[in-house]
Parts: C-alpha cells; structure tokens; sequence
C-alpha cells in the first residue's frame, strides 16, 4: 500500500470504510474506551457521554500564553481587540469541528493522515515544525507556572522554572484514574479560571457600550503594533497543536467504526462539545481582555507582565477603589491551574504527532520528561541572563505565541484539503460554503504572518 493511497474508501458506495493507520489507531491506550449509547438514546444522555475532548481542546485556548497578549492587549489598545478574539474564536470553532470529523470519518489524526499523503521526508519536516509549535506551549505553561509560584509563595523564578518538572508525576498520575475522570478535572479547572475572571470583571466594572463596540472590527487593527498584539492572540487563541489533539481524543468514544449512522452521531456530538467548550474558552479570553481594559487602559502604568498585573490589582492607585489582595491572589491561583491544566493536553499533543509523523513510540513518561526539560532550557538561560527579570519572560512568552500564529497554516492547509475532499470523507466532505470559510481563513491568516514577518524584518 504506498503512503498516497492509504486514505483511499475501500468502499465508496458504503459511504467511505477506510484503511486503518499504518502504525495502528491514534493514542491506542484511550482509542474507543468511552463507551457511547446507541442513536436512539435522548439528547442530553448521549451529549453527557461525547461531552469531554472538548475540553481538553478548550484548555489549548485558554493557556497562560493567551494571559500576557490578552490582558496586555487590554491595557494598551482598550477594547478594540475584542474583535480579534472573537473572529479566532469563531475560526478555532471552524477548524475543531472539521479537526473532529477527520478523526471520526477517517479513524486517523490529523498526523496521521498528513504523513499518508506527503511521504516520509516531508513527514519528518512538518514533525520538526509541529515539535517547535508544541515547545513553544510548553515555554509559555513553564513560564505561567514559574511567575505564579513566585507571586503566590516568593518562590525565585529559577527555581520556579526548575520545579515545573515535577508536574510529569501529576500527568501520570491523573493518567492511572481514567481518561473521564481527567476530562472531568480539566472541566473544574476550567470553571474555576470563569469564575474568577467573572468576579474580577464585575469588580472591575466596564463600560458595556465600549465593550460591545470593541466586538466590531476597525482599520486601525492593521497598524504596526495593534497587528503584532492582534497576531499574538490569533495565536494564543487557536492553537496548530490542538488540531493535532481533538483529531485523536474524539477518538476514545467507543461508537461503531463500522456504521455510518454512528459516525454521524459522533460528528454531530463531538462539535456540540467542542463548541459548547470552546464558547467558554472565548468568554475566558475576553474577559482576560476586558480585565486589563477596564481596570488598565489610559492609567499610563506599564502592564506588560504578569507581576506588574498582579501588583496592580492590588494598588489602590491604579485600580482604584476595587483593588484589593484578595484580587491578585484570585489571579494568580487562576494562572497555576491554567497552566496545569495544558500541561496534559501539551503531552498527549506530543505522543499523537511523533506518533503520527515519524510512526514512533516512546512511553508516556519519558515523552514528558524529554519535552518539558527541552522547554525549560530557553526560560532558564533567560532568566539567568537577565538576573531574573519577570519582563524578559513575559517577552519571551508573547514571542512564542506570535511563533505559533505563525505555525498555524502548517497544518490548517492539510486539514481544509483533507477534509473538503469526497476522496477521503465520502459523504462526510466539507459543504462548499464550510470549505471556502476554511481556505479563506488559511489565506488571511498566512498573508497577515507573513506581514508581520515584514514589520519585524523592517
């Protein structure tokens, strides 16, 4: 069978059987344990049971890199963004949903299928990208959890940084309890990051004019800076790794690969999750968002770090009369579970592409320790290069989510022609409407990357 062929309906009149994965089925230790009801269950019932990838896709959405580009974006430019998270969030939904239906029609992730049609060496390239794209969530999660140690415990940055190793062991051990029960943790976690953000808004107090207009787009976005902060929470918003992974865990529901009936249940529950996640995700981001306009935007304070947002929550002459301890401890202990949080997504991420890409199997635990002492490398050089300065980090993190808004078409490109083809998806394929809105995102996506390569060459 040669690597273009895989893909291949052995029968298409059956609506597309399609060969199963060269290396066997994606993340095989959890594929097709969640047990499904039958098509005539109620509603709620069968959502209740395809209800959880989606939140794990969520986290992706929500991790610490979107906390500096958000609130700093905010703070500088006030609500004008929100039309940027609002326009990712609408395409992440966009892409998740045709990210799941690849994962469910072909019984392939998007690795998988990738490295099917492009062969060995051009599999390995596009691993190498992925790897970076990945590496780069890690720094921002290694950053995240080191700047809340410190501001929660005085714990120093470095020895901050060195600690986010030992976050392997809770991976492990959440894994031990059953791949429910981890969706179900991240929920919680989930919740906990709405509801504070919910309470500091509220505090907070904006203006709901100025928030709903800053939902309208506007040509001053396309400006030297307000492009670089809009690009970074493109990229902080959707996130090339988590194609990767809703293309696998949608997976781990156990409906009958066989039916296409039962396919069409799963695509059609796996999006109800994943949009119903990712809405909250998008209520995260703009809070996040709304937090640093409303409390920040024309007091001239420089809030382009975490520390200096923590401080300022709790500065009476900055937030005026709201700011409170209570505030900036809440912050805080949002940030180390947001960070926890995408952790296992980040792994479980790492384990589908090499395994998908490269067709290689290494165990869980060694993948982790690998991964994230790569990761912390770069935070560590950096912090001791300049002696520990939280601004350096929080550079550090802006620049790995512009890097990853820039490794985004990589593998949206893949996924819309998978997708959109009747070769591949049978009857599955993409509407026409659903295919255009896809390949005119990857193309303005693209296009503005490329500007904003421009802008930084210049």
């Amino acid at each position: 069978m040669s690597a273009s062929t895989v893909l291949e309906p052995t029968d298409q009149r059956a609506g597309g059987r399609l060969v199963a994965p060269v290396n066997g089925p994606s993340l095989q230790e959890i594929n097709g344990t969640v047990a499904v009801p039958d098509s005539g269950t109620g509603f709620w019932r069968t959502l209740a049971r395809y209800a959880g990838p989606g939140a794990l896709v969520a986290v992706g959405y929500m991790d610490p890199g979107n906390w500096v580009t958000s609130i700093g974006g905010g703070a500088k430019y006030g609500y004008s963004l929100l039309s940027v998270v609002l326009v990712s969030s609408l395409i992440a939904m966009l892409l998740q949903y045709m990210t799941a239906k690849l994962g469910i029609v072909t019984g392939m992730d998007l690795a998988q299928a990738t490295r099917a049609h492009v062969g060995r060496r051009a599999g390995i390239v596009l691993w190498i990208v992925t790897e970076l794209a990945i590496m780069a969530t890690d720094i921002a999660e290694v950053i995240g959890a080191a700047i809340a140690l410190h501001l929660l415990f005085g714990i120093p940055l470095t020895v901050g940084v060195a600690l986010t190793v030992l976050d392997v062991f809770v991976l492990l051990l959440l894994l031990q309890v059953g791949f429910r029960k981890i969706e179900a943790i991240v929920v919680t976690l989930i919740l906990t990051i709405m509801a504070v953000f919910i309470y500091e808004v509220a505090m907070a107090g904006p203006v709901a004019s100025h928030v709903l207009s800053g939902f309208v787009p506007h040509s001053s976005l396309l400006g030297s800076g307000q492009l670089t902060m809009a690009l970074g929470i493109v990229g902080a918003t959707v996130m090339p790794h988590n194609l990767y992974l809703h293309s696998a865990i949608v997976q781990s529901r156990g409906y009958d690969r066989s039916s296409i009936e039962a396919k069409r249940q799963a695509v059609r529950f796996s999006t109800i999750d994943s949009n119903m996640e990712l809405t909250m995700a998008f209520i995260v981001n703009s809070l996040l968002l709304m937090l640093g306009a409303a409390m920040f935007f024309g007091t001239g304070e420089e809030l382009g770090t975490l520390g200096s947002v923590f401080n300022a929550l709790q500065d009476s002459k900055i937030a005026g009369a709201v700011a409170s301890p209570l505030l900036a401890i809440l912050f805080s202990v949002a940030l180390l579970a947001s960070g926890q949080n995408s952790t296992i997504t980040g792994t479980l991420t790492g384990q589908v592409v090499m395994e998908g890409f490269i067709r290689m199997r290494i165990p869980l635990w060694l993948r982790r320790i690998v991964t994230r002492v790569i990761a912390i490398i770069p935070v560590i050089t950096c912090t001791i290069i300049f002696g520990g300065d939280e601004a350096a980090l929080d550079r550090l993190l802006i620049d790995t989510q512009v890097f990853l808004c820039i490794a985004l078409p990589v593998s949206m490109i893949p996924l819309v022609r998978f997708t959109s083809s009747r070769k591949i998806m049978g009857e599955f394929a993409n509407r026409r409407w659903v295919s255009v809105l896809g390949w005119t995102a990857t193309v303005v996506l693209t296009v503005l990357n490329l500007q904003l390569v421009w802008q930084v060459l210049s």
